[in-house]
């Protein structure tokens, strides 16, 4: 992989992975066409450590807020003072990102076909062969799907406090989870790390949205849930790489300035995609993800067809 290689995934890495048009898909589509078909997994890995540092730049204060947040929640377990309903905002925050973190686990449960087969292996497949690219297409298009729908609900949202005389100046919708909202976004989040092209920010929001949560407050909690989610996919993926002996030196450089580039343009595109939520632009990206993911599903199509990849003219691979 060349640096100018890194730059550019670095780049895409940095705009899909916070905007809702899949950070996975778009990284799948510039490897199809650069051809670059090795070393995938580790190099995605890293570029999410790069948007990890965005993540933290933008929500410093939240995140600091949250750590004094959860040892206070210990110090009232451990006196016997903890009570669910007088939880402060912050501490229903702490314990709704635990519960949303849980259905993560069942990446790694064996499914019931394929001999032991488990999601988080079906990933690993989809991302590193190039005989999958219409599954990024069709995933593109169900990323349009959920966000048109995450907009519907909004709006209905919004009509229901407004017929109700409800008027809130940091927007309408609840501004506190429960239970059966930290797990249904934490199956979407699940779903999204198994299918390249479906956007985990797009459709955990847009499943918070479907609950009546607040815009806004269910594109923070998106966001800060997935800080331990990438951590722990970077601990895992990293040590199997360090195994393998993936990790060399030719290869660290081109990391390196893909984290950097990824952080940069992470961190810009966070405070973009605020900024569209709040200004209500987000059909733009119900318009993009349909229309690529159509021209991609096409492009997948005609692959299968001829054998190839039409951009390297390399036999498709299926593992």
């Amino acid at each position: 992989m060349s640096i100018f290689d890194a730059i550019i995934q670095g780049i895409v890495q940095g705009l899909t992975e916070f905007l809702p048009v899949s950070s996975s898909g778009h990284l799948a589509i510039s490897q199809h066409i650069l051809g670059v078909d090795e070393g995938n997994l580790f190099f995605n890995v890293m570029l999410h450590l790069g948007t990890l540092l965005a993540v933290i730049a933008v929500y410093y204060k939240l995140i600091g807020k949250l750590i004094v947040a959860f040892f206070t929640l210990i110090r009232d377990i451990v006196t016997g003072r903890y009570k669910w309903s007088k939880m402060t905002e912050e501490q229903n925050l702490v314990v709704m990102l635990i519960i949303g973190l849980i259905p993560l686990f069942l990446l790694f449960i064996p499914l019931p076909f394929g001999n032991g087969l488990t999601a988080k292996d079906l990933a690993e497949m989809w991302s590193g062969n190039t005989g999958y690219f219409t599954l990024v297409g069709l995933a593109l298009v169900a990323t349009a799907v959920l966000l048109t729908l995450g907009i519907m609900s909004n709006k209905a949202t919004e009509r229901s406090y407004k017929e109700r005389g409800i008027v809130r100046k940091n927007g309408m919708g609840r501004h506190r989870m429960n239970v059966i909202d930290a797990l249904s976004v934490g199956l979407a989040q699940a779903f999204a790390a198994v299918f390249p092209g479906l956007s985990r920010s797009g459709s955990t929001l847009a499943v918070g949205e479907l609950r009546g949560i607040n815009k806004q407050k269910a594109l923070d909690y998106t966001f800060v849930l997935g800080i331990p989610s990438i951590l722990a996919a970077a601990v895992l993926e990293g040590k199997d790489a360090i195994q393998q002996g993936a990790v060399t030196s030719d290869i660290m450089l081109p990391v390196v300035v893909g984290v950097i580039v990824s952080a940069v343009v992470g961190f810009f595109a966070i405070l973009l995609f605020r900024w569209m939520l709040k200004k209500d632009r987000m059909y733009i990206f119900v318009a993009y993800t349909a229309v690529v993911g159509l021209i991609v599903a096409i492009i997948g199509i005609t692959e299968l067809n001829s054998g190839v990849n039409i951009f390297t003219g390399k036999p498709l691979v299926f593992m």
